[in-house]
């Protein structure tokens, strides 16, 4: 009799646990972190390694599963090789800087069908972006690189321009917005050819600057948009002798442009914080991805309070390097 009270006591307390198992509360699965993947224009030269380390430092702080890719070279077909692969993975947000501002229409509106965020750099214009974010102005910015060049070869005589690639969307639309500013202010700088598409390729535009010099003897300055064509261009005045006469502005990283700035062979350089471009493109499609909506007079912490001009999302940070300031201003 007591063997089969026990029993029936022992199946009495298994079913009240069972019970009170069945309802706990059951632990929340934790969420997966938004992925945001930023694809720039080539990877391993110093401009977009220095955008790393802000893409990096927004994934710590906001807690995001943020990092950056690209294509080894400066190729449009292999970058929209690559948004291609993200979309088929699955990514909540996707960031670019293009290398060809049209070849990327039809692979946006793959990933907007999808539901993914879509958030541009340098590409003002861009179809079938959510929103670009420019850490400047970009108007404002091109008539600056026109001034700083005539602040050094004065504001008449011969000049070049080189940019990263006829399709770039941001260095041609500087080239334009730079073109028409000194038709109007300073009407005897004379344009010498077309823009020359070498600005991402150092010794490409050590040997273009070379050519100048050549066909162009009365050459007085040439204006570099791509971190690595000034560069190039300073290389190149250095071997012939030229640093006194022809005058080197344009986009470079502080660190690399310091000697070359010190010797003259680089007068002046004008660009933003790479890294800032980085942080603000993650930023702001987490911020989207939480349900925000984007506005001016929001702030970006550490960057500062944004601007919201119709797709485009904009700082106000236009930084000019000069020998005084390249090695304080840390990378």
């Amino acid at each position: 009799m007591k063997k089969k009270m026990f029993v029936v006591s022992l199946i009495s307390l298994v079913t009240v646990l069972s019970l009170l198992a069945a309802c706990s509360p059951k632990p929340v699965a934790e969420e997966e972190p938004y992925e945001i993947a930023v694809v720039v224009k080539i990877t391993g030269i110093p401009w977009f390694n220095v955008v790393e380390t802000g893409v990096d430092k927004a994934a710590q702080e906001l807690g995001v599963n943020a990092y950056q890719t690209g294509p080894a070279q400066a190729d449009p077909a292999q970058q929209v090789k690559i948004i291609e692969d993200l979309i088929s993975k699955g990514v909540d947000a996707i960031a670019v800087v293009p290398n060809d501002a049209k070849a990327l229409e039809p692979v946006f509106e793959k990933a907007k069908e999808k539901g993914i965020i879509v958030i541009t750099h340098e590409s003002p214009d861009q179809v079938g972006t959510d929103y670009d974010f420019e850490a400047i102005d970009n108007v404002s910015f091109a008539q600056s690189a026109w001034d700083q060049l005539v602040r050094h070869m004065g504001d008449s005589g011969e000049y070049a321009i080189f940019v990263g690639g006829l399709t770039v969307p941001l260095h041609n639309f500087w080239a334009d917005t730079g073109i028409a500013y000194a038709q109007e202010k300073y009407p005897n700088l004379t344009l010498v050819t077309e823009r020359i598409p070498c600005g991402e390729d150092q010794e490409l535009a050590r040997q273009k600057t070379l050519e100048l010099i050549k066909a162009y003897p009365d050459l007085k300055g040439i204006i570099g948009f791509g971190s690595l064509g000034p560069i190039g261009a300073a290389q190149a005045l250095k071997e012939k002798g030229l640093t006194d006469q022809i005058a080197v502005v344009g986009n470079v990283i502080p660190s690399q442009a310091a000697p070359y700035l010190a010797d003259g062979s680089l007068k002046e350089g004008i660009l933003w914080n790479p890294a800032d471009a980085g942080y603000g493109m993650v930023w702001l499609a987490n911020y989207l991805l939480e349900g925000n909506e984007i506005e001016s007079g929001v702030e970006i912490p550490g960057l500062g309070t944004v601007t919201v001009d119709g797709q485009v999302v904009k700082l106000d940070a236009t930084l000019f390097i000069t020998p005084e300031n390249a090695d304080s201003l840390g990378f």
